[in-house]
């Protein structure tokens, strides 16, 4: 999965584009193009320690009274804005609704760790359908349009792919 972040510091804005890449129990990460060894922990609310190139940073993590992400790194104070290409395209099209049966695909390989609906519930625009985790954090897979679920193709614990359809909504 890429994503396209912006850091604002003292020293402006800056983008990078970052791709996860899950093979196995390994992910891998790619930062502008380039591997990178990295991991990263939860190590208490807001903070996680990150490894970049063998390198440790402790990152605070909190949102300012607009919204906005705040990242502290030692003396460092950046502000993120983590673009989302699935979201991007959800947004070009404004508020309009898809039509007919659609397919919920998993946008990236993980484990599904919550099924939030069940066969024949009725469902609206936007409502979480289900919860994949994939490089520790979790995902809320949610439904295109408003209808009722057709078919459910995963259970809680099942590990997918990336493109896989989880879940049919009429």
């Amino acid at each position: 999965m890429k994503f396209e972040i912006e850091l604002t510091g003292a020293s402006g804005k800056r983008k990078h584009a970052v791709e996860f890449n899950r093979k196995g129990n390994v992910c891998g990460v790619a930062i502008d193009g380039r591997a990178v060894d990295a991991d990263a922990v939860q190590i208490a609310p807001n903070v996680v320690s990150v490894m970049l190139a063998g390198q440790s940073f402790e990152l605070h993590i909190s949102r300012s009274a607009d919204g906005a992400l705040k990242l502290r790194c030692g003396a460092h104070e950046y502000t993120a804005e983590i673009i989302d290409p699935r979201a991007w395209r959800g947004r070009k099209h404004g508020a309009v609704e898809v039509e007919g049966r659609q397919g919920i695909l998993a946008p990236m390989p993980g484990k599904v760790v919550r099924v939030l609906v069940a066969v024949g519930d009725a469902v609206e625009a936007g409502q979480g359908l289900l919860v994949v985790e994939a490089m520790k954090m979790q995902n809320e897979i949610r439904s295109p349009k408003s209808g009722k679920v057709e078919r459910m193709l995963v259970k809680e614990g099942q590990a997918v792919n990336a493109g896989e359809v989880l879940a049919w909504v009429e």
